[in-house]
């Protein structure tokens, strides 16, 4: 299992204050990311699966996007961003590993940012390939009925609008409409559930000894096939080398084997075990009070 990004530190309180000292002009009502975490971040020392976990509004996707913009990582959806982002960053250092020969690591070229608005814009994409290639398939259906009827008679072949109508009743008038259709216009993709789409994704996407930030990968994710996940996520950590940082709350990805977890609700922010956080405690304690309804109780509840 590889790391390529060793540790990372974020602008200690020392550092924040000192940024707020210099603050003269009072345009500002944002100074986004200075006061988000207050330095209250220890040095991130990370691993071969580091999670942030938090609730709303922690910093878990500010993490992220930091580290992202530090190392020039690429993403396509946009992020949270303000006039003193730029400033932020070269307030934080990152660390990379070395190799076996000492040789510090470079970013690996083809490591991403995935964010859940990633997967919805693939999503989307598909559905709108798809409302193309029907309009098409409409309009061509028309034209094959009105190529099977038309003469080619009285066309000249040396002007292009001719010719094409002679090519396309040619072909009506030899094929089937199928077969007419499929050459001019092919097939829909492949339209799959929101959960079946995400998973396709992250699997087309994620490739060998990269880095790979994910920004809350469970939405939109059954907890069947989040565990899908977490099943492709351990395998490519310790298959093909693949180093993550993850943004989540889903106790299922919590419990990703061997994974850091830092504790963005402690103060000051802590490693914590995956058991002892407040979401997954929530889950235990609910279904532990129903446990005998698991357990073929049909009276428990009652």
């Amino acid at each position: 299992m590889k790391v390529y990004l060793r540790s990372f530190q974020f602008p200690t309180a020392g550092a924040e204050s000192a940024f707020f000292g210099r603050q003269v002009m009072t345009c500002f009502n944002s100074f986004y990311p200075y006061g988000v975490f207050n330095g209250r971040l220890p040095e991130l020392h990370l691993a071969p699966i580091t999670i942030f976990y938090g609730g709303n509004g922690s910093g878990k996707s500010t993490i992220l996007n930091v580290i992202a913009e530090k190392l020039g990582i690429p993403r396509h959806a946009p992020c949270n961003r303000s006039s003193f982002f730029g400033e932020y960053v070269d307030d934080c250092t990152a660390w990379m590993a070395a190799d076996d020969f000492g040789l510090e690591y470079e970013v690996p070229p083809a490591s991403r940012f995935i964010a859940s608005d990633d997967v919805f814009q693939e999503i989307l994409a598909v559905r709108r390939t798809n409302a193309e290639i029907d309009r098409r398939r409409k309009f061509q259906f028309g034209q094959y009925f009105e190529g099977r009827s038309e003469s080619n008679w009285g066309f000249d072949m040396s002007r292009p609008g001719d010719l094409e109508r002679i090519r396309r009743n040619t072909a009506a008038k030899s094929r089937t409409a199928s077969r007419f259709l499929k050459e001019r216009v092919g097939f829909n993709k492949t339209e799959r559930s929101n959960g079946e789409s995400a998973i396709e994704y992250f699997r087309n996407t994620i490739g060998e000894e990269s880095l790979y930030l994910l920004d809350e990968p469970e939405n939109s994710l059954s907890p069947a096939m989040q565990l899908q996940l977490v099943e492709f996520l351990e395998n490519s950590v310790r298959g093909v080398d693949d180093q993550f940082l993850i943004a989540t709350h889903s106790p299922l990805l919590l419990s990703l084997r061997g994974a850091t977890i830092y504790n963005l609700d402690a103060d000051p922010v802590a490693p914590a075990k995956w058991h002892e956080l407040e979401n997954p405690r929530i889950y235990y304690e609910f279904f532990r009070k129903y446990a005998a309804l698991f357990e073929g109780d049909d009276s428990a509840r009652s």
